[in-house]
């Protein structure tokens, strides 16, 4: 391809040719002068000559432009021929940006016979092509190597540099940019003439697809697979190629048991695109294969050592982890993948596998390796638990090769450290999950025998007044008991089975509301600092509970800071409490990567100290009940476990880790609360009228309950305290001898006081049996269970409901209310 150009205007004759016109001419002229005897003869000959002369030259000098350019334009065709280059693009632009000639590769790549600064690129890329321009016509060369189309399906790198006897040309060169692959090449490097060197070997190597089927292969194992020299394997399943006997040894099929064992190792090769997010089923597999006469009569025995540099060379390109040992069982070799996975990327490759492993698994280890290294060829796997991390075992596999020099057992494990962690994520929710189903059994039954204290006490109260030698002393039991009810509440708290109080709230809000309190708990030499977002969505909780997460988190924080000091020797030290809400919409949720988490918007609060961190053995264990690092006496370790309830109860999420300091340790610990934003609308609170009747604090009016509960010291108590209280009291042990109290008809009860958990029939059950009777007698339940979680899970009309533990007032107060309600609904 050529476009026109500008050439130079035409000149006058050169000098040597204008002199030897003049000599021409003296010359003509004194011949006609000789001849003809006179001078006026010659006069005329000479002026009549010079006279042609200067006309013709005259003709010359008036040549129009038009001719002249046509005489003197470049052959920009010649040009368009040495620039053709079927791996690059080449264009030549003027001064005006004019494209003055370009090769064929360019005009297939980019279309039409457009400029450079013409071709679609992203806005990125233009601004980069733009500068490299003006960086050419200003230096005299320039490049980049980051322009891409606006699909980013393609990528191209760009050279520009300025040419031209008067520089008026930019000579643009543009290179297709590949980005490299994990498994490129290597099918190249199968088939050449690396792959003929293992075959002479001894080993065949095959790159598979995930459908089976042979994508490259070694030219030996075409020829021994097909029977023929020069064969190609590409196309056909890898399986249909080799077959087993009753010892599950491997044969070529064409060969059958009369050829020589194969030992096959499977090497899954990185993902086709690149793509880490990309399924596994999806990225080519190696298939190895190496012959059980490796090493008989030279092969690899004798080049071993010559062929062994190219062998760690293919294996350090493979993401598998694999490694190498000798026959004594040291290591020879390992790639990055191994060390990665073995957790030895820093400290290095130790001498023997078993250094790898916990004590107890390094004689098994020790001996397997020995094994494969001197016995037959063979492979297998086993489970050992490195000693970076003693309670996730992981797979080693091995193989016994033979033929490669120094190298006898080849060692393969698989980076797990997401699985891993994937794992510990379910174990350690599973195992949450069951704690807190065995937090919520005991704090039930706890509840009953609390329930009991109480209640006799009160009962005693009733007869001993102040001054009393035993009135004391009953307070003392009272006040204790009231005391482990506080830790029946924290461990239902955990378990999620308290009762909540939610409210459309403002984060922002409930922190104020607890600041002051804070400051006083954190004392002088701790800094308190709270900072919040703009545009925090409103969340759903209780903000007492909310309250009790932020001071719980707050203590801790004291704490540690205090013990990190003291440990550190620091008399005048100074600490500092971060507050800080923040919002997190479902994208950011989607970048982190949280899989338990859903992605949606979030108000999320943070609480950050510098105490010098949590330890790493320590973070998944913190949140368990009873877990504690203080010294005995000093906590119950029930307070993480309590936010972790309150948190999880109000569909939150809380995390824990280190922040790092400068040298590299934590610097301090960091909590952070994921509460989902609420979509609704922001309720309006309503404000109650002053006119409005006050509801009966009290029940006068006596009436016949029947009390149902299975624990004896309980019902006792209970008796006790509604008959005193002026009530006629029917009990009975369980719901079937509830139910039956009713059935009979002997007695018209005005309420049904009954336990949730019972043996043989359970008190909703009774409840519903009793309502096809008495559809509109009202219920009210006793259970050590939260409110919340008994109404959803207990659909009955009129039902009332009581906590336990509860005293001699509370279960008067409550049973008075609810037939004063029922007085009012029957009036």
């Amino acid at each position: 391809m050529s476009l026109g150009s500008h050439g130079d205007g035409p000149g006058l004759p050169p000098i040597p040719l204008l002199f030897g016109i003049l000599l021409a001419l003296a010359v003509s002229v004194g011949l006609v002068w000789l001849v003809g005897g006179t001078s006026l003869v010659a006069l005329a000959y000479g002026g009549a000559l010079l006279t042609v002369l200067l006309t013709l030259l005259l003709a010359a000098r008036l040549k129009t432009p038009e001719e002249t350019a046509q005489l003197t334009q470049p052959d920009w065709a010649v040009t368009a021929a040495a620039i053709e280059n079927r791996r690059r693009a080449v264009a030549i632009i003027d001064r005006a940006n004019r494209l003055v000639c370009a090769n064929a590769t360019y005009e297939a790549w980019f279309g039409g016979q457009g400029a450079p600064h013409e071709i679609a690129l992203d806005d990125a890329s233009r601004k980069r092509l733009a500068d490299a321009a003006r960086q050419a016509w200003r230096e005299g060369s320039a490049e980049t190597d980051e322009l891409s189309t606006p699909a980013r399906d393609r990528n191209f790198t760009l050279q520009v540099e300025r040419v031209g006897r008067g520089e008026d040309y930019l000579v643009w060169r543009f290179g297709e940019r590949i980005d490299d692959k994990g498994q490129e090449g290597v099918a190249d490097r199968i088939a050449g003439p690396f792959g003929a060197l293992l075959s002479a070997s001894g080993i065949e190597l095959a790159l598979v697809a995930p459908d089976g089927i042979v994508q490259s292969a070694t030219p030996g194992l075409a020829e021994r697979a097909l029977g023929e020299q020069g064969g190609s394997l590409v196309g056909q399943e890898f399986v249909q190629l080799l077959r087993s006997d009753d010892r599950d040894r491997i044969f070529f099929a064409r060969e059958g048991q009369q050829g020589t064992p194969q030992t096959l190792v499977h090497i899954p090769l990185d993902q086709p695109d690149g793509d880490a997010g990309a399924p596994a089923d999806k990225a080519p597999s190696l298939m190895l294969l190496v012959d059980s006469n490796v090493g008989i009569g030279g092969g690899w025995q004798g080049s071993g050592k010559a062929a062994i540099p190219q062998l760690e060379a293919l294996l350090s390109a493979l993401p598998l982890g694999l490694a190498l040992t000798d026959r004594d069982g040291r290591f020879l070799f390992a790639n990055k993948a191994f060390l990665r996975a073995v957790e030895r990327e820093e400290q290095g490759l130790p001498q023997f596998p078993s250094d790898l492993v916990v004590r107890e698994d390094k004689p098994a280890i020790a001996d397997t390796v020995r094994r494969f290294a001197k016995g037959a060829t063979s492979s297998g796997d086993m489970a050992v638990r490195l000693a970076g991390d003693k309670e996730e075992p992981v797979s080693i596999g091995l193989a016994g090769v033979r033929g490669l020099g120094d190298a006898a057992v080849l060692l393969s494990i698989t980076d797990s450290t997401e699985e891993k962690r994937l794992r510990r994520q379910v174990a350690q929710a599973t195992k949450m999950q069951a704690v807190g189903q065995l937090a919520g059994g005991v704090a039930h039954d706890f509840n009953n025998v609390l329930t009991a204290i109480i209640g006799y006490c009160d009962l005693m109260l009733l007869r001993h007044t102040p001054g009393d030698s035993d009135y004391d002393d009953i307070q003392q039991i009272k006040a204790n008991s009231n005391r482990a009810a506080s830790l029946t509440r924290q461990l239902l708290a955990f378990s999620r089975q308290q009762t909540l109080r939610p409210v459309v709230l403002q984060l922002p809000d409930v922190v104020s509301e607890v600041s002051q309190l804070l400051k006083r708990l954190m004392g002088d030499k701790i800094e308190f600092a709270v900072r919040h977002d703009r545009e925090l969505g409103p969340v759903r909780a209780d903000p007492q509970q909310l309250e009790q997460v932020i001071i719980n988190l707050a203590v801790n924080a004291r704490d540690a800071m205090q013990a990190h000091a003291a440990r550190s020797g620091k008399e005048n030290w100074k600490g500092k409490l971060t507050l800080a809400t923040r919002r997190v919409s479902a994208r950011d949720v989607r970048k982190m990567g949280i899989d338990i988490m859903p992605a949606d918007d979030y108000t999320v609060l943070i609480v950050q100290d510098t105490g010098g961190g949590i330890p790493a053995e320590h973070l998944s264990k913190i949140f368990e009940p009873f877990f504690t690092t203080k010294e005995q006496g000093k906590g119950t370790g029930l307070g993480l476990s309590t936010v972790y309830g309150i948190v999880k109860q109000s569909n939150g999420f809380i995390f824990a880790d280190n922040i790092g300091g400068p040298d590299g340790r934590p610097s301090g610990a960091r909590f952070t609360i994921y509460l989902p934003v609420h979509k609704g609308e922001m309720p309006v609170v309503q404000r109650s009228d002053d006119n409005e009747d006050a509801k009966a604090s009290e029940w006068s009016g006596g009436g016949n309950l029947l009390l149902v509960e299975d624990e004896d010291m309980v019902r006792a108590v209970a008796e006790r305290a509604l008959t005193r209280a002026g009530y006629t009291v029917t009990t009975a042990r369980d719901g079937e001898e509830g139910l039956a109290a009713v059935a009979n008809g002997k007695t018209e009860f005005d309420l049904i006081v009954s336990d949730v958990v019972m043996p043989a029939m359970d008190g909703p059950a009774m409840a519903r049996a009793i309502r096809r009777v008495k559809p509109k007698i009202p219920i009210l339940f006793m259970s050590g269970y939260a409110e919340e979680q008994l109404r959803n899970e207990i659909d009955i009309d009129n039902m009332h409901f009581i906590p336990k533990p509860f005293s001699v007032q509370q279960i008067n107060g409550k049973v008075s209310e609810v037939l004063g309600e029922q007085a009012k609904i029957d009036a």
